[in-house]
């Protein structure tokens, strides 16, 4: 069926382009110019978050944050072990996947520390990804109380996953 899907939309929009008369490639056009654009305005953004991760997990510094949570994680009910999907998670979800893939790995799936981390995987966003991604499309500059409400949320994401995983596993 997916291979069919993006064939029939053309169609569809063609024939309705040409049912009202109007030029259906400039407006295909105009749309692919305008995707372009967004891309070139958030690509920056996207750059210097993935360079971050890198550099956050090459240098060591994710170990060293990792160990200095594990006290106050402790004190939350999460796992001490989930540090480092914890501060990776807001920032990068494909580097989140793997830190959690490797939890999994380690502790195993069906561990209460697998399940934690699945469950946060499920349950908490990209946070600084998504507003740079939205944001920079919409030329939002100032994110005022988002990056706080969005953190907090995922806080809140984390601590519910360590809860859910006591409570029901």
């Amino acid at each position: 069926m997916t291979d069919y899907l993006v064939p029939l939309l053309l169609t569809f929009i063609c024939a309705l382009a040409l049912g009202r008369k109007e030029n259906a490639y400039q407006h295909l056009l105009q749309g692919s110019r305008e995707g372009l654009e967004i891309l070139l305005s958030i690509v920056p953004s996207l750059v210097l978050l993935l360079t971050a991760v890198t550099m956050l997990r090459a240098s060591g510094a994710m170990e060293l944050l990792s160990r200095l949570l594990s006290p106050v994680m402790g004190l939350f009910g999460i796992p001490p072990e989930t540090a480092p999907l914890i501060l990776i998670r807001p920032i990068s979800g494909s580097a989140a996947l793997a830190v959690g893939t490797e939890l999994m790995v380690n502790y195993g799936v069906d561990s209460q520390i697998g399940r934690t981390a699945a469950i946060m995987l499920g349950s908490t966003e990209t946070t600084f990804y998504t507003i740079s991604v939205y944001f920079g499309a919409a030329g939002i500059k100032q994110t005022r109380y988002t990056v706080i409400a969005a953190l907090f949320a995922d806080f809140v994401g984390f601590f519910m996953a360590s809860l859910t995983t006591k409570l029901f596993f």
